[in-house]
């Protein structure tokens, strides 16, 4: 089947078929490209720059460049 007759089909599918297939299409991807996807119900850590004075620093000079660039 080549991809010109499967977009009408696809079209023609219920809201929640079609969220179906995209999530059939991703994993697919993740899985070809080696990448583990998250799993529900699991906590992952994540790094954030609340309490981070020195990241505090860093985002305001850099938006102070980014105003003196924008004023020049």
């Amino acid at each position: 089947m080549i991809v010109s007759d499967l977009l009408p089909m696809l079209q023609s599918l219920s809201r929640a078929d079609k969220l179906r297939i995209m999530q059939f299409l991703v994993a697919e991807l993740a899985k070809e490209e080696g990448v583990t996807p998250l799993e529900s119900g699991t906590a992952y850590r994540v790094w954030s720059p609340y309490g981070s004075h020195e990241a505090a620093h860093k985002l305001a000079k850099l938006l102070e460049e980014n105003q003196e660039t924008e004023n020049a």
